[in-house]
């Protein structure tokens, strides 16, 4: 099935590069704080007290999960400039939790990921954005796998076995690598169907922009687990 855009006039493909430019933009935002409170705080005795007290590293865990699921469900509804705060919240939080990786792992390997990561990441985002090919089908299968995956991961924290874990890291390599080309698609459609108001503008920035933070994310993680080099 082929895909068709929506976007007739120079006007609406004027209006659609904005948003998507947009959209990057406050995911590199979201990405660069998460970045550097993670090397902050790993620097920090707060880094160590992640890695010896698991009840307030899961319950930073449980604040973040919180502020996904809100600003996900309630983006129609909120300022968009309440919107913008939560996302830099939540990389804020990420960013605490994410200190763990630059103590576990050597510096030069986090940064040869993250290359990895990016290139990637950027070659399936344009894939989303510029196929004329329907990704929805598509999408909806790997919703499927990540239930599957985030099942399974949650599992093996209490089996740990070193089988799931492996396969979970390269099934959730295949899932996040196809969810950033659907979730580019999906966001391009967003664009497309904008009023082009402001705030609309924002919060479809702002939900895009986390869309595609969570996919370059997680991809990340699970590429370390692979690339990366312990201490």
């Amino acid at each position: 099935m082929s895909y068709t855009p929506y976007t007739t006039s120079p006007t609406e493909v004027l209006q659609q590069q904005s948003i998507m430019t947009r959209v990057y933009a406050w995911m590199m935002a979201g990405l660069l704080a998460t970045g550097a409170i993670a090397m902050f705080v790993a620097s920090t005795p707060l880094g160590m007290a992640l890695i010896s007290n698991q009840l307030l590293f899961f319950g930073i865990i449980i604040g973040e999960l919180a502020l996904v699921w809100y600003l996900s469900a309630r983006i129609s509804k909120i300022a968009a400039s309440t919107a913008t705060g939560l996302f830099l919240a939540y990389a804020t939080l990420n960013g605490i939790t994410l200190s763990i990786i630059f103590l576990a792992y050597t510096s030069s390997s986090i940064a040869s990921t993250f290359f990895v990561t990016g290139a990637t990441f950027g070659v399936m985002s344009v894939y989303g954005y510029t196929t004329r090919r329907d990704l929805s089908r598509m999408g909806n299968i790997l919703f499927m796998a990540l239930i599957g995956f985030l099942i399974a991961s949650v599992v093996n924290l209490f089996l740990r076995s070193e089988l799931i874990y492996w396969i979970t890291t390269y099934a959730g390599i295949l899932i996040f690598v196809g969810l950033t080309a659907w979730d580019t698609q999906k966001i391009k459609q967003m664009s497309m169907n904008s009023s082009g108001e402001e705030s609309q503008v924002q919060r479809i920035a702002i939900l895009g922009a986390l869309m595609l933070y969570l996919d370059f994310i997680n991809l990340f993680l699970l590429l370390l687990r692979i690339m990366g080099n312990r201490r």
